[in-house]
């Protein structure tokens, strides 16, 4: 691009307004934005693609308003042209999009696209998206200097997604080492203390019902003061949840996961250690969801019906490379090694579990944890 070129102070002025950009979902909507405004571009959109790099994951699009936009349909996941750019990850520019040997055409409702201007947007090395252009505001096709300017921005684009994922993270480790120190503390201080308490009252209940002349009122007051330390400690553990996974929305699958193991946990004897992971409540389908708490609570009846000794239990809700997956592990008597104590993957409950799976296209794995205990994998594509 030369200096005289009228590109160069458009390029430099996108440049400064995707710098500016804090947080990822503002930086990718100003490059958006302003690759649009670089080449006089009147639609434009930028693909953000899944870990394995196969399909798209977020879309991010400018020119088409927010209802058009919803009546057209669901946005792309990577087919047609724009899977041809995941595949081959490099510039790409035509007069006519229709005339692409991989263009499957626009859906119904999709307003006319003809010429098309695409470029990768590579952070550190990793293909993390697609920027997509079409149609010049003046009716000509994209030219050679247009391609040359969006490459640019792609490159700085990529700097700026680094930097702005580099300060989401360390935000969310900040706040991550902040919520697991409250959390331990309530746990290890707070909670031990109720335990303690309701321990003395229990005891001191006891030895008043023992007395033949105890005033019944006492006794119901005892009662009462146990049931409600028995009411704090359930909320201080569901509070210990909710910070060792960030907040959660009731009405979320991550919400419900939580209210799950909050209702269990009494029966249990023990804190479950739950962990959540990936895009639960955005990517999981209702009726998938709906299938997650039946599931979860079959894994942990099987863990206070058959597991003898166990001091430590994980339940682990993930959505990863297209599938959601539940596991429950635990520290008790693994599958054969107290004959008669543990489902050995064939009795009701499991059997339960495994036609849930077959129902949705998965699959159920049951076995001996590492280091011993017992592990259920309950795993079903989303």
């Amino acid at each position: 691009m030369d200096v005289g070129d009228p590109r160069l102070p458009r390029l430099l002025d996108a440049v400064a307004a995707v710098a500016e950009g804090l947080s990822l979902s503002s930086v990718l909507d100003r490059i958006v934005v302003s690759a649009c405004s670089l080449v006089d571009a009147r639609y434009g959109a930028l693909g953000v693609l899944d870990d394995g790099g196969t399909r798209l994951v977020s879309f991010v699009h400018a020119g088409i308003p927010a209802a058009d936009a919803a009546a057209i349909g669901p946005l792309p996941t990577g087919r047609g042209l724009l899977g041809h750019l995941i595949r081959d990850p490099r510039p790409l520019r035509l007069e006519d999009m229709a005339s692409h040997h991989a263009s499957s055409g626009l859906p119904p409702g999709h307003p006319p696209m003809h010429s098309f201007l695409g470029a990768p947007i590579v952070v550190q090395g990793d293909v993390f998206g697609n920027l997509y252009l079409a149609e010049k505001a003046d009716g000509t096709p994209f030219d050679l200097d247009d391609e040359r300017a969006v490459v640019a921005l792609a490159t700085i684009a990529g700097g700026a997604v680094a930097v702005a994922r580099l300060g989401e993270r360390t935000s969310e480790l900040v706040l991550t080492r902040e919520r697991e120190r409250i959390a331990r503390d309530l746990h290890d201080t707070v909670i031990q203390n109720l335990y303690a308490t309701g321990l003395g009252l229990e005891s001191a209940r006891r030895v008043a019902a023992g007395l033949p002349d105890a005033p019944a009122a006492v006794l119901e007051r005892l009662e009462q003061s146990i049931d409600r330390i028995d009411g704090i400690v359930r909320e201080i553990r569901a509070t210990i949840f909710a910070l060792h996974d960030g907040p959660t929305d009731g009405d979320g699958l991550r919400g419900r996961v939580v209210a799950v193991l909050e209702e269990l946990t009494p029966l249990l004897g023990l804190t479950p250690r739950l962990r959540l992971d990936g895009p639960i409540d955005t990517a999981v389908p209702a009726d998938l969801a709906d299938t997650v708490l039946p599931v979860l609570r079959e894994s942990l009846a099987n863990v206070v019906k058959h597991a003898g000794a166990v001091t430590a239990v994980t339940v682990t809700v993930a959505v990863a490379d297209g599938a959601l997956t539940v596991e429950v592990v635990d520290d008790g008597d693994g599958p054969g090694r107290t004959p008669g104590r543990r489902d050995d993957g064939g009795g009701l409950g499991l059997a339960n579990l495994r036609a849930r799976a077959h129902e949705r296209g998965g699959r159920l794995e049951f076995g001996s944890a590492p280091g011993g205990g017992t592990r259920v994998r309950w795993r079903a594509p989303l």
